[in-house]
């Protein structure tokens, strides 16, 4: 498929340059950005990240030491 992207010159000359120190066109840096930018965003769908919950007796304020922090999250 064909389209149309407006690059400031600035970055294009750049990307210009490191096309042909590396031997390459300028299209496949472009397309190798888009797909590493596609893997990133497939790898970031991962399972979402559990935080522990800690519980306060006024919601919306919590103070830890590090006393707390140890007693919430097991350590090795």
């Amino acid at each position: 498929m064909r389209t149309t992207v407006d690059i400031p010159d600035p970055i294009y000359r750049e990307l210009k340059s490191k096309a042909a120190n590396e031997g390459r066109s300028v299209k496949e840096l472009i397309l190798r950005g888009v797909q590493i930018e596609l893997q990133l965003r497939h790898k970031r769908r991962g399972r979402p990240v559990k935080l522990p919950l800690v519980r306060s007796k006024q919601p919306g304020t919590v103070v830890l030491d590090n006393a707390k922090i140890f007693e919430i999250i097991p350590f090795p």
